[in-house]
């Protein structure tokens, strides 16, 4: 997601002045692409910026990146901007604003609800949460990298709904498997059922992003199961802060770690429906 969304700010004449990543390789291929520099160290590219985007994994990377001992982000940071576009504990985004003001920087959450593609096309949907000052500082850029754009509120609040956006996806994407799995154990054939589910009630966008690639076995990652997992586990984590029981959501992050245990955290969230289809569930070598 970082790699693309820096293409599409250099292609509408941004100039992209530093990149890192912890892939060291990855970062060295990208930086030539681009024409900028492939820091070593997550301070280089602070210092080299006055606008700086993370795309990371989990909590423990955010918090890494933004407070870990010696090198991180806020060194040198006064007058910077940080925009944080992963998906993460709506207290962690918090957190990082705490600590940037602290060192006199800017932070701003612009949560992602798209792909690799719109990334690379400017067409992501951001929700962005934090000071409405950060946000209208941002705001030029994001509407380069952005079809949609909705400003939240306070900072962690953008999160929570990313957090609802990812849970919901997750439990229809467990759904439509199940229903493709049934389909397929029942003789039907899976393309008139797909066109089935479009035209009624069955219908939703997961169906449109990742029913043919059940059919077809077909789990090249564009969200991977592990970050399904991760994602429905802040959902779940919040629901249980407030009292509230989701047995749909934490079936569905069940599922999702199912495939973690089983070696399967990498496919695409698509590859769930090797857990549903009566004839993979041992998951042969076959699989993409």
């Amino acid at each position: 997601m970082g790699a693309n969304m820096a293409r599409r700010l250099k292609d509408r004449g941004f100039h992209v002045t530093a990149i890192y990543d912890a892939n060291r390789a990855a970062a060295t291929e990208l930086a030539s692409e681009l024409g900028c520099a492939a820091a070593q160290d997550v301070s280089e590219v602070t210092a080299a910026s006055d606008v700086i985007f993370t795309v990371v994994t989990d909590d423990n990377a955010m918090r890494q990146i933004f407070a870990g001992t010696g090198d991180n982000l806020l060194v040198n940071a006064r007058g910077k901007l940080f925009v944080n576009c992963a998906t993460i504990s709506p207290e962690v985004h918090v957190e990082i604003e705490k600590l940037a003001n602290k060192a006199g920087a800017q932070s701003l959450e612009a949560c992602m609800a798209s792909s690799i593609t719109q990334a690379r096309e400017g067409k992501l949907y951001l929700m962005c949460g934090g000071n409405e000052d950060a946000f209208r500082k941002a705001e030029p850029i994001l509407k380069e990298l952005a079809a949609q754009i909705r400003f939240v509120g306070k900072a962690g609040e953008a999160a929570k709904v990313k957090a609802l956006v990812n849970m919901v996806m997750n439990i229809n994407t467990a759904g439509l498997a199940e229903g493709l799995g049934l389909g397929a154990a029942l003789g039907l054939d899976l393309t008139m059922l797909r066109e089935v589910f479009s035209q009624t009630g069955a219908n939703s966008r997961v169906l449109e992003t990742d029913g043919e690639d059940m059919q077809n076995r077909e789990h090249s990652c564009f969200f991977s199961a592990a970050h399904a997992a991760k994602d429905s586990g802040i959902a779940l984590e919040l629901a249980r802060n407030l009292g509230l029981d989701l047995p749909l959501a934490r079936a569905a992050e069940e599922q999702y770690d199912r495939m973690i245990a089983e070696g399967l955290g990498d496919l695409d969230k698509s590859g769930i429906a090797e857990l549903t289809f009566k004839d993979r569930h041992k998951h042969s070598g076959d699989r993409v």
